[in-house]
């Protein structure tokens, strides 16, 4: 397996592992990781040898989100373009884990915010410690949820809550997660590694074509348009870029103090 500075891809048997491995950020993610786990994704994918795949995250956290601290380039109007690292590396991550005719389990550790929300929310099925929530905290800088976390929260949890999460931008606790519908299985801290890598066992044995079809038709039910989403979502993202309460937001979160949004 190739090798990655910011995602360790491992291989037992039938059966991949994905460990996002920046654990000093929360495995945050900058244009590196982006790159790292975009290759990961494809090699897996591409590789018939391998029937199932767990992704986790190294250290206190599943992902943090973003890393604010690193922003695209910037578009006409000066400001930067949010929509670019979507359309380049995001959407190809999440296209690929929705599309790989072998089953994806999200083990969540800690915090998995923002697109780190997203990508958990992209498996087929997600095992959550009871330290793990849930948080889209694109809100709480003025932008709006992406990484397909448009298609997946309704799917799995339906308008209501889907809305609480998008527009209140709180933590969704492991219990409440499972309460709601958001995640398969809650187990005690200890035993996630155990507990997931045995799924994942199970799965990489089982019957691959009938995962595989079963992944194809529940994608055509709830994620028929998931590519048209994800483009509404970068086009979104875009427009949110040229905003003040975006830049206020990231503002406020690097001077941590309560941002002051205008509504403009």
């Amino acid at each position: 397996m190739a090798s990655h500075e910011t995602v360790d891809l491992t291989t037992d048997g039938s059966a991949a592992r994905i460990l996002l491995n920046r654990p000093e950020a929360l495995n945050a993610w900058n244009e590196q990781f982006g790159r790292d786990l975009l290759d990961a994704v494809t090699t897996v994918s591409a590789d018939d040898s391998i029937r199932a795949v767990l992704i986790t995250g190294a250290g206190r956290g599943f992902s943090s989100g973003a890393d604010l601290k690193e922003q695209r380039g910037a578009d006409d109007g000066g400001s930067p373009d949010l929509s670019a690292r979507l359309k380049e590396v995001y959407h190809p991550i999440i296209t690929g884990l929705r599309e790989m005719p072998k089953p994806v389990v999200a083990a969540v550790n800690g915090p998995a915010v923002g697109i780190g929300c997203s990508l958990a929310l992209a498996a087929d099925l997600i095992v959550a410690a009871e330290s793990a929530y849930f948080l889209l905290a694109f809100v709480n800088i003025g932008l709006v949820p992406d990484g397909g976390s448009t298609a997946f929260l309704p799917a799995r949890v339906g308008y209501a809550r889907a809305a609480e999460m998008a527009m209140l931008g709180e933590r969704v606790p492991a219990g409440k997660a499972l309460e709601w519908g958001l995640v398969n299985q809650v187990v005690p801290d200890g035993e996630l590694e155990s507990v997931s890598a045995a799924l994942l066992d199970r799965l990489a044995n089982g019957p691959t074509r009938s995962y595989a079809g079963a992944k194809q038709l529940l994608n055509r039910r709830m994620y028929a348009d998931l590519a048209g989403q994800l483009d509404a979502e970068a086009e979104a993202q875009r427009e949110q870029g040229n905003s003040h309460d975006f830049l206020e937001g990231v503002l406020a979160f690097v001077e941590k103090r309560p941002p002051n949004f205008t509504g403009s």
